[in-house]
């Protein structure tokens, strides 16, 4: 069971918890406290003093942080040292690990993926940096073995930078902040409210950490308990946790929408660090004697139970009994939510997967960083053992999450076991978890321990007909029901023995095969740039005015970064703007690039010195009308852009391409109700683009009308709270306002002058 408690609460001696109530000051005295504040005592938190140690600003209230590592993968480091190129990088200043997870299998599409990859490693060698070949690792499992350590902190280009288990607050952020960092900048953030994860009990037999993740999920997400805070992981239960099971449970708090997390250290973790030869980098945290948490999540380990994530998220939780004695009610319940996704491009039913009372999946997928973990594929490999996945529609793969992983279950036999039973094992490659690789069939049915269950990610392909389902599930239940011949079971009903591996890393396999400059950087390599590896295309400043045609208008609950910019074989395109740019919204809304290019087309003939009236017909008749109240609009202070509305836009990945493909289409704003995460209004607003915010759906403008915004630039630098708006249609101008909440003074600036490539190059 998961519960939570909304108001503050005072953990002592990192055991009781006492509710900031009335009778708090009490309690307090009857465990021995009686002069301790409630500002001191959240200082007393593990998070307060890791962000403490890494802030330059001297307020703790607005900090700029320098982080001590960077991490990034083949999706996401082209653009990245692009954009830092552009703006006058010479030497990575700190270490920068550069892996190759994503897009590992070598083929043939925009980019040619190994073009990146030979990009990557000369990039590395030019700058100082790391380069981990494909099939080595998957990112965050390397930076696990070799780069976490107590206390420290990461800065990584993938949402799932979570090493929090090992005593690292880790933030996963879109490219240009990890930009920033290569420039000497900070990453700037209002201090964060801390929630305490507190554990107690230990799990059940046949329970494994994406069954307790899952249920955190479920009951956090939907509200916002944490989102945008930093979850601290503390309580008695902790020791009764693995360092596996631990990194499984934390690398899954970013499907919360929190910031980052961090969990109190003890002897579990540095036998971890032993086992990597890095025990130095290991010392304990734990919070002060006394520490203030804004709120509290209670986990009672005991009492979790095998879950399953349903389509099409991963807090659509129940427990996998539940989903087997009321499958049609579930199942009815998906069809629903794939309505509001889809609505009726596709035909979409899942009731011919129930056989005689029970749920027929047609796969399995254990991999990546939440399920390609050391003990989840020992586990699973036991419960294989002597069984057989049969010889019909159901497959299982298996990829351990890196090379070292893979020979231990060779050299342990968990290996074989997995492999008799019919079972495939496969390199270290995040692609299942996105759609690049394992791609189920038309209407198939997947059981995945990764991270996401998003529509539109694994393969569906809505415009074309094609769509298929992915349900979390942890690595254990997976399977059990591969023994089981696809018939969804709970590992609970296993009743074998778990064996106790050890595990041995063998560092030869790194040393003999990653590239470590070691920090010292060599400017007389030349950077291998294949041809479909193109510039960023040059941008403007933001003009006095803008008119903004609204290309898109998006009404379900969440619009994920995966809906904004599929991911998948799109992918293919990754390191050329114009090429990619051309997939935006290409899954949920396929009109949108035609909208959005029509547009910049007349943007472009403006720069031209082309007057307002000798565009389109149609700017021409709107310019008319807003001539008639702003006599002073002219092609020389208004620009010509596009604009999204979604209600609640960016949940899911960290790739600033949600953001950067719509800015090269000519988009200058997204307006929201609210953002799902802060990573995607920092890749909004680090791309020059407007975060609006507006009050509610209840819209004064509607798709393909055009707004004004008169005298935005002047807003923006001015610091208003309020930004005016005019919407345009049918002749009518409707007066309404919008917000852009908090800005840093960096953050405008950046807006000013377009986006951070040129803010780079004012400074």
């Amino acid at each position: 069971m998961v519960t939570t408690l909304n108001n503050g609460c005072y953990l002592v001696n990192g055991e009781t918890l006492i509710a900031d109530d009335a009778e708090a000051s009490s309690k307090l005295q009857a465990h021995g406290v009686s002069d301790i504040s409630k500002d001191k005592a959240k200082e007393n938190t593990i998070a307060y003093g890791i962000l403490k140690a890494h802030n330059t600003s001297g307020n703790m209230e607005k900090l700029c942080v320098k982080f001590d590592k960077l991490t990034s993968h083949d999706i996401t480091y082209v653009g990245i040292i692009q954009t830092a190129r552009a703006s006058g990088l010479t030497k990575f200043p700190i270490p920068y690990v550069l892996t190759n997870c994503h897009n590992s299998l070598c083929a043939v599409g925009g980019t040619i993926n190994e073009d990146d990859h030979v990009f990557g490693l000369t990039a590395a060698q030019k700058y100082g940096g790391i380069y981990v070949p494909p099939h080595q690792a998957v990112i965050h499992q390397f930076a696990r073995e070799m780069l976490a350590s107590s206390g420290s902190m990461i800065l990584g280009s993938d949402s799932h930078t979570r090493y929090g288990a090992l005593g690292t607050m880790a933030i996963g952020e879109g490219g240009p902040e990890l930009v920033k960092q290569l420039l000497g900048q900070t990453y700037d953030v209002d201090m964060p409210g801390v929630v305490a994860i507190y554990l107690e009990g230990a799990p059940k037999k046949g329970v494994g950490p994406q069954d307790v993740a899952l249920a955190i999920i479920g009951k956090v997400f939907g509200d916002g308990f944490v989102k945008n805070k930093v979850m601290e992981f503390v309580g008695p239960g902790v020791k009764n946790l693995s360092a596996d099971f631990r990194i499984g449970v934390d690398v899954m708090t970013t499907e919360t929408t929190c910031l980052s997390s961090i969990w109190q250290t003890d002897e579990t973790i540095k036998e971890f660090y032993d086992i990597h030869g890095r025990v130095s980098e290991y010392k304990e945290l734990k919070p002060g004697n006394v520490a203030y948490y804004d709120s509290v999540v209670k986990v009672d380990l005991d009492s979790i139970n095998p879950m399953i994530a349903m389509p099409f998220h991963p807090s659509n939780v129940y427990e996998i009994d539940e989903v087997n004695r009321n499958a049609a009610d579930i199942l009815a319940d998906v069809e629903k939510r794939a309505k509001v996704s889809f609505g009726d491009k596709v035909e979409f039913s899942l009731q011919d997967k129930i056989k005689d009372g029970k749920l027929l999946v047609e796969q399995g997928i254990i991999a990546g960083c939440a399920g390609g973990g050391f003990e989840n594929i020992c586990a699973a490999a036991d419960i294989l053992k002597g069984k057989y996945i049969g010889n019909d529609k159901f497959t299982l793969s298996v990829y351990p999450a890196s090379t070292p992983i893979y020979m231990e279950v060779v050299k342990n036999g968990a290996a074989a076991a997995i492999l008799e039973s019919g079972a495939i094992l496969k390199t270290a490659f995040c692609g299942p978890c996105f759609g690049a690789g394992d791609t189920p069939a038309n209407n198939a049915f997947s059981i995945r321990h990764s991270t996401r269950n998003f529509p539109n990610r694994e393969g569906s392909k809505v415009q074309n007909g094609q769509v298929a389902s992915v349900a979390l599930m942890d690595a254990r239940s997976i399977a059990a029901t591969a023994a089981n011949k696809g018939i969804l079971t709970p590992a609970t009903e296993f009743d074998g023995d778990f064996e106790k591996y050890k595990y041995h890393f063998d560092s030869n396999i790194y040393k003999n095969r990653v590239f470590d400059s070691h920090g010292k950087a060599d400017p007389s390599v030349e950077l291998v740039l294949g041809p479909n590896i193109k510039d960023w295309p040059s941008m403007v400043a933001l003009p006095e005015n803008l008119l903004l045609k609204v290309v898109s208008e998006i009404h379900d609950p969440v619009t994920t970064t995966d809906e904004l910019i599929p991911s998948g074989e799109t992918s293919s395109y990754r390191s050329n703007p114009l090429g990619l740019a051309e997939f935006t919204l290409s899954r949920k809304d396929p009109e949108y690039v035609g909208l959005a290019k029509e547009v910049y087309a007349q943007e472009l003939k403006r720069r031209e010195d082309t007057p307002l009236d000798g565009m389109s017909a149609e700017i021409s008749d709107v310019v008319k009308e807003i001539s008639k109240t702003y006599q002073d609009v002219s092609s020389k202070n208004t620009g010509i852009g596009s604009t999204i509305f979604a209600v609640k836009p960016g949940d899911g990945s960290a790739r600033e391409q949600a953001a950067s493909c719509q800015k090269v289409l000519g988009g200058w704003a997204n307006i929201a109700v609210e953002y799902a995460t802060k990573r995607y209004r920092s890749n909004l607003i680090n791309w020059g683009m407007l975060p609006f915010i507006i009050d509610s759906e209840d819209l004064p403008f509607k798709n393909k009308d055009y707004i004004f915004f008169p005298g935005i630039r002047s807003a923006v630098a001015n610091k208003d709270d309020s930004i005016k708006a005019v919407a345009v249609s049918e002749g009518k101008m409707t007066e309404f306002t919008l917000k852009l909440g908090n800005l840093t003074d960096d953050e405008r600036q950046i807006i000013l002058d377009g986006c951070l490539i040129n803010y780079n190059r004012v400074k």
